[in-house]
Formats: C-alpha cells, structure tokens, sequence
C-alpha cells in the first residue's frame, strides 16, 4: 500500500478505494439482486431505514414491495428492524472512516488555516443534524395519523442515520467551500462568519418547520418546558465541571482549550435529554423508552440494583446524564496539546466529530420530546 501511496499519491489511492469498493458492490448487486442486494444490502442497510421511516417494528420484503411485517406471509422476507446490527456496523464504519480521509483530504485542498475558528463556527450544523432527524420524527407521526408520508422515500432515508450524517456532512461542505471562496476573494474578513451564519440559516429553517407543523397539524405539539429544563441543565453542570477542571486540573484542558466547554456541553445535552425523557415523559403525557443499547442497559441495571422506592423519587436514567458527564472529560485529557500540535486537521476533525456525536443525539430527543413527534 506504501507503495502505490508514494508512485500514485494518496488523493488518488483513496478515489480509486472508493470507486472499487462502491463500484464493485453495485455491480455485484446487479448480477446478483436476491443474493446481494435483498439478502445483504436491503436486510441490513436499506430495509432498517424504511422500517424506521414508516415508524414499524419490522419490515418484510414481499417479491419487490416492502411491507409491514405484520401484513407479511409465510413466504416472505428476508425481514428488517429499525437500528444498528454488527454486519451494519461492519459497512458503516469503514464507510465513515473513507469520508473522515475524503474530509481531510479536502481541507488540505482548501488550505484552511484557522482550525478552532472552524470548529465554532461549525456548531450550529451540530444542532442542525439533531433538528434535521427530528422532522423525519416528525415524517413518521404524519404516516401514523394519515397513512402517508408526508416525505416519500427515497428522499426521508437521507433524513435517517446514518444517512443522514452524510447529508449534513455535504450541506456543511457545500457551506465550508462557499465561505472560503468568499474569504479568498477578500467578501469578508474570515470564512467562519459566513459560514456560522449559513448553520444558523438552515437551523432556524428547519426548526421554524417543525414550530409551523406543531401549530397547524393535530400529530405536533409544543412543550417549551421541555428544551427549558435540558439546556438549563446542561449548561449549569457544563459550567460546574468546567469550573472543576479549571480550578483543580487545569493542565486537563491545555489542548483544547474552550473547545472543551462545548464538548462537555454538547454530550450534557444528550444526558439530560435522555435522562429526562425516559424518566419522566409521562409527566407531559409522552411515551418514551431507551432506542440506544448504552441507555437500556444503564435503565436496566439501575432498576435492578436501586430500590424500587428510590428510582420513583430519581428515575433508573441518572447514570447516563453522570456518564455523559465524565466521558468528555476524557476526551479533552486524551486531546492533550502534542496532538494539536502535531496533526492540528485532525485534531479539530476528532473534536467536530467528538461534538455531533453527542449533540446531534440529543437535539434529536430534545427536538423530539419538544414537538411531540
């Protein structure tokens, strides 16, 4: 591999993987349609998306329709559940790790200088992915009271993880390219303001949408209390483990910097968010349970080993909200400065990444829980 990186460079050895990878599994799927692409491809990328657009807990593929699996018969499948399985994983990581290569590949193109004013201006697509997911939260409620999609497939799978990452991915690039072209041509001072204001533009779009669905549709609601209570939340313990770190390990953050403030914050977010819908979303009437296996088991395990009359009074989902708490402290220590130093592209890579993971999740919830959908 050394060796075709050196004669051929690595842009090129990475377009060539791609094109190989991708080209060789649709070529495939076209020789073989039942083996690769409805017992491989449909069964565990594809058919988990349409089962989740539609909101059912199974999906069956029936001679070319895809159905609830409740409708199927003895001779239909292969069948298909909403979520994430090891073979998914085994596609959906290699393909995140080519498209990280691709991104940096691409900043090196762009020769961004600037990183962590990047990286800040890039939080609002962090929130715009959570509030993204919830209007396909909000395509499924529409097929549930009126038996359409008000988003047909194909166009809602883009609206699903993990598509949906790529599609925020190629908005925020789209983004990043037009306000470096327009910092290049001397339109503006630095590329990070245009750029900030394109993530607001599309975050407030798309959360007007859902506000304008909560007040003309009978399946949206609005429960202002709910992102009142989990951005208080997280904001007060974000500025109390923040004022720890300063105040007794503040060699702990030299690496980061203040991008540790909004790492720690975003997961908080994603705690509390949790926490608060799965203990108490009976409070606004909501139905909620765990969809990530870290939470059932966490839920689990507290209701077995807390007494029934405590987690009354405190619920069984407080460990996840400490547990979302401590994970990031850990990965501002990890990011120390050599890493900054010496790979400063991927350092601010690894925090943007660090960030959406925890924050598009729980925007998601939060956003959910807040329209009811």
């Amino acid at each position: 591999m050394d060796e075709y990186i050196e004669r051929y460079g690595a842009e090129k050895v990475w377009a060539a993987a791609v094109v190989l990878i991708f080209g060789g599994v649709a070529i495939a799927a076209l020789l073989f349609p039942q083996r690769v692409y409805v017992d491989f491809i449909w069964q565990y990328y594809w058919g988990p998306m349409v089962a989740d657009a539609h909101g059912w807990g199974e999906v069956a593929w029936a001679g070319g329709e895809q159905i609830n699996a409740n409708e199927a018969g003895p001779d239909d499948g292969p069948f298909a559940s909403p979520g994430y399985t090891v073979v998914s994983y085994a596609g959906y990581i290699p393909t995140l790790i080519l498209m990280a290569i691709g991104i940096l590949f691409a900043i090196r193109r762009l020769d961004i200088d600037r990183y962590r004013a990047g990286f800040f201006a890039l939080f609002p697509f962090m929130l715009f992915g959570g509030a993204l997911r919830t209007v396909e939260d909000a395509n499924v409620a529409a097929y549930r009271e009126t038996g359409e999609l008000a988003i047909q497939l194909p166009w809602s799978g883009f609206l699903i993880s993990p598509l949906i990452y790529f599609t925020v991915a190629l908005i925020a690039f789209i983004a990043v390219v037009g306000s470096v072209w327009l910092e290049r041509n001397d339109h503006v001072s630095g590329y990070e303001y245009p750029l900030f204001g394109v993530g607001a533009v599309v975050l407030a779009v798309t959360v007007g949408w859902l506000g304008y669905l909560a007040a003309t549709t009978e399946y949206a609601s609005f429960y202002p209390s709910i992102p009142a209570i989990v951005l208080t939340a997280a904001t007060v313990s974000t500025a109390l483990v923040w004022w720890g770190i300063q105040r007794f390990a503040p060699g702990l953050n030299a690496g980061t910097g203040t991008m540790g403030i909004v790492v720690i914050w975003a997961h908080a977010v994603d705690g509390f968010a949790n926490q608060l819908m799965l203990d108490w979303s009976h409070v606004w009437g909501l139905g909620y349970s765990p969809k990530h296996p870290v939470n059932e088991a966490i839920v689990t395990y507290t209701g077995s080993v807390v007494p029934a009359g405590v987690t009354e009074v405190i619920g069984e989902a407080w460990p996840f909200a400490l547990l979302k708490l401590a994970a990031p402290v850990f990965i501002i220590w990890i990011f120390n400065e050599e890493i900054f130093e010496e790979s400063p592209r991927f350092a601010i890579l690894m925090m943007i990444t660090v960030v959406a993971v925890g924050l598009g999740p729980g925007t998601r919830d939060m956003l959910r829980a807040t329209f009811g959908v």
